[in-house]
């Protein structure tokens, strides 16, 4: 537990994983097992699976794929070099998230990175005692989701107990809203909880807050590291970014470059449509590099929206530096044998 913590502490790049599937929109086994591989050669330090880049649907009982997908991910971090970091999406209500973690347990998960979109009108305390029954199964990430894709608001005073809970290693703060993301950085240093790991899930704002430091009273903390659906696609170059990010001081240079790289979010998630995009286009960039067949997604309403395929366009032009085409070029029939 203490050497996991500390993985989470140091600063990782933690994409959330895409969901691979054929023209019949079933699960593609040889391209998700190549997404993982794809992450994990790239340097990426773990795999969050089952999170909202995975499509929240495995879940349906007619769908069916929640298990599979985190038993395969599984499978390609057994095989990995470096033991990864295993973060496992875990959403519903009290039973079907305890249910969820605890699957999540018996595959070696780490952590479950727990969604609380299920419960929109229940009160701070009974949030809280949802969150307290499945940290007792395993270590909790706390979620923060933005509202506009499912997610609630949630106030300082929920993240203040919330940051109690003993058995919390980490938060991903996600809320694409400045004073959000401040509400939970100051609940976690009022709580003295040192040993939680802050992770940006902002991914409007990825190295603004990689850079910021978080300053109230007396006391002092960082965004380490990200947990990203914005990392699942040119995860290389996500490396490197957070290799230059990690603990710096703010210069022109990084600033202009989280610039661009909000620039390329707003295409890929499809900022200018509500996110309505934001899976396929993901999945589009993914297809571009041959990692995936298509950009279908489980909802067969889901996919590109009017303009967004030009965006992205737009965006592969202006910023080749940001992109890691040529070193999924070189890999990619490995990873996909």
């Amino acid at each position: 537990m203490e050497a996991f913590r500390a993985e989470l502490l140091s600063g990782l790049v933690l994409p959330a994983h895409p969901l691979a599937l054929t023209v019949d929109r079933r699960l593609d086994e040889r391209r998700q097992r190549a997404l993982s591989r794809y992450y994990l050669a790239a340097g990426a330090g773990g795999l969050a699976v089952g999170v909202h880049t995975t499509q929240f649907a495995i879940r349906e009982p007619r769908i069916g794929l929640y298990q599979p997908v985190l038993e395969l991910a599984a499978e390609e971090m057994d095989r990995a070099a470096r033991p990864p970091v295993r973060i496992a999406g875990v959403c519903g209500d009290t039973k079907q998230a305890m249910s969820e973690a605890e699957l999540a347990f018996g595959l070696k998960y780490h952590a479950v990175l727990l969604s609380l979109a299920a419960l929109a009108e229940a009160s701070d305390e009974a949030l809280l005692a949802h969150c307290r029954r499945v940290a007792e199964v395993i270590p909790v990430i706390g979620f923060y989701l933005q509202p506009s894709v499912g997610g609630r608001r949630l106030a300082h005073a929920f993240w203040r107990g919330f940051a109690e809970i003993e058995n919390v290693v980490a938060v991903k703060i996600a809320p694409f809203n400045r004073y959000q993301t401040q509400d939970v950085v100051r609940a976690v240093i009022e709580a003295g909880r040192d040993d939680i790991a802050l992770y940006t899930g902002n991914d409007d704002q990825i190295v603004g807050d990689l850079l910021t430091p978080f300053r109230f009273g007396e006391k002092e903390r960082r965004i380490c590291g990200g947990l990203l659906g914005h990392w699942s696609v040119w995860t290389r170059s996500a490396v490197e970014l957070l290799n230059r990010c990690r603990f710096q001081e703010a210069t022109s240079a990084l600033l202009r470059t989280g610039v661009e790289i909000t620039d390329c979010n707003a295409a890929l998630f499809d900022a200018a449509n509500g996110f309505r995009g934001c899976i396929a286009g993901l999945h589009e960039v993914l297809r571009r590099q041959g990692l995936l067949e298509g950009v279908w997604c489980l909802d067969e309403e889901e996919g590109l929206s009017p303009g967004q395929k030009e965006e992205i366009d737009r965006v592969y032009r202006a910023y080749p530096h940001l992109h890691d085409d040529d070193f999924v070029a070189q890999h990619r029939d490995e990873w996909l044998r």
